[in-house]
């Protein structure tokens, strides 16, 4: 299948329109107490307006304490339902899957962000961080879960546990940040305990047809990519997730794992057994093509991140035309604005990523 605007069903039920999901992109839009700005609402429900199949929110900090950047959006408290339910009412009566990406930094919560030392499944010295005691891991899987049941209540369809790019669910399953010797640390088994058990507490405090994705990722922050690899495939054929999201950083660039050479990122996933989960991948997944070539490679969607900063009608530039490729950048603030970026995203963007031009005098 590489046709982009065929539908795709998920096993909840759930039909996304197209095989387009918005990334989950960091924003730094929302106010400082977690609560959704008007800002942060704009730049969403016009993504879902331009055509995403599904449309998700940034990284929405399950523990206050597990904040990763400013102007993060919240799901820890229900002081969050007002406008959570007002943005998932905007993204679904646009057409568009409304899923929200729960979070929590860890270790790379920034310490003067959140007021004390950040945490994760043992000490770390790099970062500054502590381990979490027993109980916390047990009151973190709680918390991920109690962010979930707050999705559903605010009318979501669904979440995604983010278990990617060092944060709190992806350190747990690194073997060289997790040094635990309790359920949650030592072999590989052990180390996706933590993930296991969140995936298995949403399924039970969620009604039937709520829909559960993963975000893992692969590489850096001390992974084993075969491990990843082997918890990807148990996950898609285990029947209590929904979709799995493979963020690669570049889907296309060739595996940096000895055991992997010569084989592209993508096609270590792609090539595993599939049932009832559908996969996709993030990374670099610009043009139309691009997104066109993921599906040939084997996957069943693409999700699409920078690109769809530029562009908040995407998919339907690329129904209109499949050669069509976003602009170049750096573009003017200017031309942001009118993509739904305000200042404060677009400031983030300039000094992470150079994607702003000087507008002209």
């Amino acid at each position: 299948m590489t046709d982009l605007f065929q539908p795709l069903a998920l096993a909840s039920g759930a039909v996304m329109k197209n095989r387009l999901m918005l990334a989950p992109l960091t924003n730094t839009q929302s106010h400082a107490d977690g609560t959704l700005s008007d800002e942060e609402f704009r730049w969403l429900t016009m993504r879902a307006e331009g055509g995403f199949g599904l449309t998700m929110t940034c990284a929405a900090h399950v523990q206050r304490r597990g904040q990763g950047f400013p102007g993060q959006l919240g799901i820890w408290s229900d002081d969050h339902l007002p406008g959570l339910k007002r943005l998932a009412d905007k993204i679904k009566a646009e057409g568009s899957l409304a899923v929200v990406q729960l979070h929590h930094a860890g270790v790379r919560s920034p310490k003067e962000l959140i007021g004390e030392a950040p945490v994760g499944p043992s000490d770390h010295a790099d970062t500054g961080s502590r381990e979490l005691s027993l109980e916390e891991v047990h009151q973190l899987r709680d918390d991920f879960i109690a962010g979930a049941v707050r999705a559903e209540k605010a009318g979501f369809d669904g979440v995604e546990l983010h278990g990617a790019h060092g944060y709190i669910i992806c350190a747990f399953l690194s073997p060289g940040l997790n040094k635990r010797e309790d359920a949650y640390g030592g072999t590989a088994e052990n180390r996706a305990h933590l993930l296991n058990e969140i995936i298995d507490g949403v399924r039970a405090a969620t009604k039937p047809g709520f829909t559960l994705g993963v975000r893992l990722s692969p590489e850096r922050f001390d992974l084993d990519m075969e491990e990843i690899r082997d918890l990807a495939g148990a996950i898609l054929v285990g029947g209590k997730v929904d979709f799995l999201d493979m963020s690669l950083w570049d889907v296309f660039s060739e595996a940096s794992d000895e055991r992997f050479k010569g084989k592209r990122l993508i096609d270590v996933f792609a090539e595993l057994p599939r049932k009832g989960c559908v996969l996709g991948v993030a990374g670099k997944v610009r043009s139309a093509r691009d997104a066109r070539a993921c599906l040939e490679a084997g996957v069943d969607y693409a999700l699409i991140g920078r690109a769809a900063i530029l562009h908040h009608d995407w998919p339907k530039k690329a129904e209109a035309n499949p050669d069509f490729e976003p602009i170049a950048t750096p573009v003017p603030a200017s031309y942001l604005a009118k993509e739904g970026i305000s200042p404060v995203f677009v400031s983030y963007l300039d000094q992470y990523f150079k994607m702003v031009a000087k507008d002209a005098a």
